[in-house]
């Protein structure tokens, strides 16, 4: 992530920002992003980023539906790596989930969600604010110091784009009714912001090529999105053809 990729993703998270309707859609396209980076030099992954500001409740965003799960089970036990990472603003790494006992029964949780070793690495965020990138890998003792080294890095480079975000996006509350539907359109904004990541286009281009691809294959947009974010493969090729 050095040099030209370096200034490419510097790029795509001020693309990102310019073009997300709001802090929860900018936050999922950041964990989208992170995630497909990640798996690129570390291995297979969940990434989540955790926010809490101003003393207001925290923001979760997932690369993935299982990542978003596990770290609402912290939340709602009220204590976890990514909470720790954040709120103390340290690296917290848990290298196997069988023999960790600093969380009660949360360890079991990620256990039995197929997860068994995990980092979670504060981003600088600003002197109101607090932020952590979380990473759940399926293997235990699966960060070594060079993904270790790889993901601080990347933290890091968060960190910039997180505090001008925070800055232009106030924070949001939606009523409980809403939340479901929210919880839909995040999973096509998510697909949307990978799209956008592997064709190094725009979102307008990006929502095009995931409609175009609904079309023709007869599937819902829903539906194909989901694929997108549980890890499956999408190509641009042959959908010129309608």
């Amino acid at each position: 992530m050095a040099g030209n990729d370096a200034l490419t993703t510097s790029d795509g998270y001020q693309d990102l920002l310019l073009e997300s309707a709001g802090f929860a859609d900018f936050l999922l396209g950041l964990a989208t992003i992170s995630a497909s980076l990640l798996n690129a030099c570390t291995g297979t992954m969940l990434c989540t980023i955790t926010v809490e500001r101003d003393g207001a409740p925290s923001t979760v965003a997932s690369s993935s539906e299982r990542g978003r799960r596990l770290d609402e089970a912290q939340y709602a036990a009220g204590a976890g790596p990514c909470l720790t990472a954040t709120r103390q603003q340290r690296a917290v790494l848990v290298e196997d989930m069988a023999n960790d006992q600093r969380w009660g029964k949360y360890p079991q949780v990620a256990l039995d969600a197929g997860v068994k070793s995990m980092l979670a690495v504060p981003i600088p965020a600003g002197s109101s604010s607090k932020a952590a990138l979380n990473c759940y890998a399926q293997e235990a003792h699966a960060f070594d110091q060079d993904s270790m080294g790889i993901i601080e890095e990347h933290a890091a480079s968060l960190s910039r784009i997180l505090r001008l975000a925070l800055r232009v996006h106030a924070p949001g509350a939606y009523p409980d009714h809403l939340r479901d539907a929210l919880k839909s359109r995040a999973v096509v904004d998510g697909a949307v912001s990978l799209i956008m990541l592997q064709h190094r286009g725009g979102r307008d281009g990006a929502l095009e090529l995931l409609q175009l691809a609904a079309k023709s294959s007869n599937r819902r947009i829903h539906e194909i999105a989901n694929e997108i974010m549980d890890g499956g493969t999408f190509s641009a090729a042959g959908l010129n053809g309608g």
